[in-house]
Order: structure tokens, then sequence, then C-alpha cells
């Protein structure tokens, strides 16, 4: 892609007047370009199947002051730990006492502002005209990092010190010589060494691509060109943003979402709530009433907090707005400490993600009373449902992990979306080969479930089975995820998804419900567990669905006759299976 940094005109300043827009926003995919390329090879040049099959990282591009000039279109959770970890890092050195070859390691929620534990960045410094200029930096979520249990993710952990290794701001690299004894110290704290040290040297490796990148794109343009093009381009996204806000009317306005409980199993649903403040072109998120900081592992640090924020306003207000700091800085964010969304140390926080996409939830929610109806939307799974298997393979111990996708909700004109990841969740399924190349495990089912999207006008989508068994003896289950007690609301009439599940010898006479929140389960020989996601809400009321899509729906599988019936009326589901018409 080394046409990312190409020759954009004869004088360099000339392309980059902050006053067109058309400039900026070819300066901004210029950006992007390099981020994107550097995305590319991390993801082909990665071990382990988290990084290498489902792409759970993301990388950034950041300038000298710490300031975020284009993150890939990856995980926007991630933006949280590209952001903390640069700011952490200044805090720690000052650039003077960087050198060419250097680069910094750390995962820390606490120490480097990191969202939680298994997301380890590699911050490297990118030198022009021998000085630091600008950071490349990379955040992978690597699929064990210590602590009690495999995989270092489980929802009911009580404080940080059970979520695995902590590594504060670090020097990994020394003018260009890798710390052997620091990567081996990492990497034998994890139940998978081999993958950690692959992954971690494919990380480095990386920045080290970004860094040849952001030079040639200098010896383009000229230094100085760049850092201004860099200060009007931040300056244009936040004056964008500044006029979407402006476009909404003065107010305030509220929403929420339950989750199923706090993380610790038998616990109570428990609410975050936010409301969304505008006056004139200043927008406030601030989320008091929320939650207290939850006992178990779905907190949410401060700069998971802040990435939550900047998505779903960027989603919802200008999706195609650059991802920088000049949006960051546009939006204003007040949480109480020591609630859920502001926890105090040493709060757990591997869960963060379903926290994160329900308070993504209750954004939409509160925007949704605001915006144009052609812009609202039914409420989604807002989950991450996992599943992690760790045990004994041909290559010694293996941890398989992977998120599930589920249902979105229907929106004015549209059936949501089935099977995908939602809001700062945005990573691929696990391929049924690459799975059982990798893991003794098989893929028993894996389909959409009937029945779970909201009922209405427009149709909730589907939420996922997937139904999986163990091949050895020794394996250990641990499960997560949310909807199995509160479901997704429709809007304007439109009903709720289904709810979630997670079974145990599904098909068996021993077939049994586990546990939301479901940590180290024993697994045997031929041992199934399924896994069943929730749907989205729907959209306007039953009563108005065209009769041609409710025949499809039926035709297709994707609802029951019964379901039909109840939801849509006998009369109506009759009539529109008598006038099916196959389409041409």
């Amino acid at each position: 892609m080394l046409d990312a940094v190409a020759p954009q005109s004869s004088d360099p300043r000339a392309s980059h007047d902050p006053a067109d827009p058309i400039a900026m926003e070819v300066f901004a995919n210029r950006l992007l370009s390099i981020t994107e390329e550097m995305g590319n090879v991390l993801v082909r040049a990665s071990f382990s199947t988290n990084i290498k099959e489902r792409k759970d990282c993301s990388v950034g591009m950041f300038d000298v002051k710490g300031r975020c000039l284009a993150q890939a279109a990856h995980m926007p959770m991630h933006l949280g730990s590209l952001m903390g970890s640069v700011v952490t890092l200044l805090e720690r050195y000052l650039p003077d006492q960087m050198q060419p070859g250097d680069a910094f390691i750390c995962n820390d929620v606490f120490l480097a502002r990191g969202t939680h534990q298994p997301d380890i960045n590699i911050i490297t410094p990118v030198f022009v005209e021998g000085r630091v200029a600008f950071f490349a930096v990379n955040t992978g979520h690597h699929s064990d990092v210590g602590g009690p249990n495999p995989g270092s993710m489980s929802q009911s952990a009580r404080t940080i010190f059970e979520e695995g290794l902590r590594i504060p701001i670090m020097k990994i690299m020394r003018a260009g010589e890798l710390d052997r004894d620091l990567l081996e110290m990492i990497a034998h704290n994890s139940r998978a060494p081999t993958e950690r040290v692959l992954d971690l040297r494919a990380q480095i490796a990386v920045n080290e691509r970004g860094a040849e990148l952001m030079q040639r794109l200098v010896a383009t343009d000229g230094l100085e060109a760049i850092e201004a093009a860099v200060d009007s381009l931040l300056a244009y996204t936040a004056r964008r943003l500044k006029a979407r806000i402006a476009a909404l009317p003065d107010g305030e306005y509220s929403g929420e979402r339950w989750m199923d409980g706090d993380g610790v199993p038998g616990g109570d649903p428990i609410v975050l709530r936010a409301k969304v403040v505008v006056k004139g072109d200043d927008l406030l998120l601030d989320f008091a009433g929320s939650a207290p900081q939850a006992r178990g592992a779905l907190n949410i640090a401060t700069n998971a907090l802040e990435a939550t924020c900047y998505y779903a306003v960027k989603a919802l207000l200008d999706p195609d707005l650059p991802a920088n700091s000049g949006l960051f800085g546009a939006i204003r964010i007040s949480a109480p400490e020591g609630t859920i969304v502001n926890p105090r140390f040493p709060a757990a926080t591997a869960a963060r993600a379903i926290s994160a996409n329900r308070l993504s939830g209750a954004i939409f929610d509160a925007l949704n009373k605001v915006l144009p109806p052609e812009k609202r939307m039914a409420h989604s799974h807002d989950s991450v449902p996992a599943l992690l298997v760790s045990g004994t393979g041909r290559y010694g111990t293996y941890v398989y992990i992977e998120t599930i996708g589920g249902g979105a909700g229907a929106r004015l004109g549209a059936d949501g979306a089935e099977a995908v990841q939602m809001h700062v969740t945005n990573s691929s399924n696990l391929p049924a080969e690459a799975f059982e190349i990798e893991y003794p495990l098989l893929i028993d089912e894996y389909a959409l479930v009937p029945d779970s999207g909201g009922a209405g006008q427009w149709r909730g989508g589907l939420g996922i089975a997937r139904q999986i068994s163990s091949r050895v003896d020794g394996s250990l289950l641990t499960a997560r995820g949310e909807g199995h007690v509160k479901v997704a609301p429709g809007i304007e009439g439109g009903l709720p998804g289904g709810r979630a599940e997670l079974l145990i010898e599904p098909g068996t006479p021993n077939e049994r419900l586990l546990p939301t929140a479901t940590t180290a389960l024993p697994m045997t020989a031929g041992l199934g567990v399924r896994m069943e996601t929730p749907g989205g809400g729907g959209f306007g009321d039953p009563a108005k669905r065209d009769p041609r899509a409710l025949a499809a729906d039926i035709l297709d599988g994707k609802v029951s006759r019964a379901a039909a019936e109840r939801d849509y009326g006998a009369d109506r589901v009759a009539a529109a299976l008598r006038e099916w018409k196959e389409p041409t």
C-alpha cells in the first residue's frame, strides 16, 4: 500500500487547506491507509487464532503530543487501550529520553490506562529529522495472560489481581535490541507461551512498518506541512462534529439499559443510565444513576468508557467522521467515581465489553428521543457472549476464546441484521475449519436461532446458536454473556428480542441450563455445550409488517408458524402464506 504516501501535489501545503473539506478527507484517508496497512500486516503475521482469524486487534497512529491521528476500522473498544498507552508513556518518558529502535509495552488498566489485561499494547516512537514526531501503536487481545482461570477472562473475578499479569509501561525494545528477558517473563506467565512470543514479535514488527510508512509520508510532504495538516484535520473534525451537535434541539435526553447482574452469580439485575445534554454545540454525556461498582469483572475503566462514548456519538451523529482526537475533544463525559462506569482500584474489568455494549445501548436509547425517525434503531443484543475452552492439545496447553454475535435491532425501513457483533466489538467469527484444526474440539452446530428476533413492522435480527463439544477429557469451559434475563426492547410498538441460553449436554435427557457466568467447568470427551445468543428488538407495530416479508420469514425458517401466529395473528399469517409467490 505504498500509494498511501504517493505525492498529492507539487505544492504539498496546497493539499492541506483547513477550509477545504475535500482536502481534509483526502489527508485523513492518507493517514487511515497507513493504519489499515498496519492492521493487515498484524492479522497476516500473527500466530494465535484470536488475532489472525478473529482479528481481535487494533492499530493507530498518534502524534508526539499524544493526539490520535487515525485508527483503523477494527475494534472501537481498543481505542481506549491505544489512547491510554500513549498518554501513560508520555507521563513516564520524555520524547528526548527515547531513541530510534525503542518500543514500549503495557496492558494494565490502572497502571497504563488499559481497558482489560488481555489487551497488550505496543508503542513505537517514530523519528523524523532526529526527533520523535509520531507514535505507531497497536493492541492485540492475547488468549491468556495468566491468573487463576484460563483465558484471564472470568466474569466473576472480584479484583484485577485475578485477571492475569499486570504490565506497566516498560521498554521491550532498546535501540533496536529486543529485551528477551522481559519477553520470556511475559510469555511464561501465560498458559500458551509460544503464542505470546510470536504474537508480541508480530506486534513489534507491525509498528516498524507503520513507522516506515509515516516517514515516507513526511518525506513526500515535509514534516512542517504534515504537522500543520494534522492540526487542520483535528480542527476540521471537531468543527464538523460540533455542527452535528448544534443541529440537535437543546435539551436533556435520558436512556437506560439493564444488565442481568453485576458479574457474580445470583445477583439482581443492574441498570446503566445515560443522560445526553445538548446546549448549542456542546454535548455532555452524564452517567449519574448507573449501578455501583460491580462485584464481578463487568466494570468499565475510564478509557473504555471514553471509547464507548466516542463510538456511540460518531455512529449516531456522523458515521463517516474521522476517528481522531478532534472528535474526542468535542464531547464531555461525566461518570461518578465508584460506579460501574468509573470503578475504583482494584476493580476487575475483564468482561468490560459486555457492560460497554449495554452502555452503548443506553446512549442510543437517549439519542433515539431526539434523532429523526430514519436514524432511530431498536435495541440490539448489546452483549459480547463468549465461549472459552482450555486444556491440553497436540501442541501443549491451548486456550480457545471466541465472542459470538447476535441480533441487531430493526430500524425504519429495514429488519435488523442477523448474527452480527455490535457496538464496541467488531471481531470476526472463527471458521469451523480453523477451529477444528487448532483445537481438540468440534463444532456440532452453527446456525441462526429461530424466533429470536423481536416482531415488528420491521423484525429484529436473529441470534446465533454455537454448539461445540470436546474430543478429549480434561478440558475446562468458561462462558459469559448477557440477555439471559434482560432482553433487547423494541421501539415504536416493536416487540423485544429473544433471550440468551447456555446449555450443557444439549439434545440429551441430561440437558440443563448453565449459569450466565460459568468458570472452569470440567468437560469430558463428547460433552457438548450450546450457546444461543439474544436477538434484536423489533421496530413498529407487528400488524403493519409486509405480508411478503412475514411469509418469507416463515418459509425460510427464521420464524416458526406458532410464533408468527402469536405475534402477528393467525389470520394474517394464513393470508400471507396463501398469497405467497416466489420472487423472480
